[in-house]
């Protein structure tokens, strides 16, 4: 009786994905929220079966989007495979939120490296050398137009300005990978819990944001990649690379237990929940003056553990 169902809820869950695949592929306006939901079968089926069973219809799921779409959907196929069932298989393990998000982070990750790959042997396609032309094109454009204006002798600057913003670009990379996998997992992982609570009458939830904590080991990671950018400081270096790209992330991370701490505070002080969500909104406005203030008041939070000392004099 199980193994009839596990088939019967692996054929449901892939019809699903196809349905959805084929939904986000020719509908114009489900393809913005698309990548969200092709998850969602791979995360139910994996919470429900775990990591062997899941792996079965995640190759069920890649034999008939080939037969019923394209090659070229193969992918995102692998990208959504990938992140879901790392989500699914973390939910059957009854991992916390944050964990969960990590590890499904980690399955975006590799199916965006995938991605990339793919492109590259199957169909020739250079992600950086696409950056190069569209970079090309855009600074002959402004060339022109400074012509135009009678500023060409500005052009000369606009040039090397850019041309040093792309380069920063290119080696910033391997970062921009993991943002984007660390918002599809946490928009996926929100998605499914929702789905699942409604459907196996589970309880899984994000804890408040005022409670995340990450560990203290990032910020001894951070101020090694510091010091490692500082005595290295030829941007062609492989060090140098893997240190901004450290710096970025890691600086990231900070910046969102900044954030924590400022919606830790305003709680713990009975403030309005308007004040940090202020807070938040003003950073994005004003990145070059708070987004560094952020940062540091998250280290400070995670190095000399800051809500623990404040929570101990109330």
């Amino acid at each position: 009786m199980n193994q009839s169902k596990k088939i019967t809820d692996g054929a449901v869950c892939i019809a699903t994905f196809v349905v959805l695949l084929l939904i986000t592929l020719f509908v114009p306006i489900v393809s913005i929220v698309g990548p969200f939901l092709l998850p969602i079968p791979f995360v139910i089926y994996a919470s429900r079966y775990y990591f062997k069973a899941s792996f079965i219809m995640f190759v069920g799921a890649v034999i008939l989007s080939l037969l019923f779409a394209t090659i070229f959907t193969l992918p995102l196929v692998v990208l959504m495979g990938f992140g879901g069932i790392m989500i699914g298989t973390s939910i059957y393990k009854k991992l916390s939120a944050y964990e969960t998000w990590a590890r499904g982070a980690f399955g975006f990750a590799v199916g965006l490296l995938f991605v990339f790959v793919f492109s590259q042997v199957a169909f020739d396609v250079n992600w950086v050398d696409q950056l190069d032309e569209m970079v090309t094109e855009s600074l002959e454009m402004s060339t022109n137009l400074l012509n135009d204006l009678g500023v060409g002798e500005q052009a000369d600057e606009v040039q090397e300005v850019m041309h040093d913003q792309i380069d920063l670009l290119k080696n910033l990379l391997p970062v921009a990978i993991a943002t984007i996998a660390i918002f599809l997992a946490f928009v996926s992982q929100w998605i499914s819990y929702k789905v699942l609570n409604r459907l196996e009458r589970k309880r899984l939830y994000f804890p408040p944001f005022r409670t995340l904590r990450f560990p203290t080991a990032i910020v001894w990671i951070y101020f090694f990649a510091l010091i490692v950018s500082l005595f290295n400081s030829d941007p062609m270096s492989t060090f140098y690379i893997a240190s901004e790209n450290v710096l970025m992330l890691t600086g990231l991370i900070m910046t969102i237990q900044g954030f924590s701490f400022i919606f830790f505070y305003a709680h713990h002080k009975k403030m309005s929940k308007a004040i940090p969500i202020l807070s938040v909104v003003l950073t994005l406005i004003f990145p070059m003056i708070l987004l560094y203030l952020v940062r540091i008041l998250g280290i400070i939070d995670i190095g000399f553990r800051l809500r623990e000392q404040i929570a101990r004099k109330k």
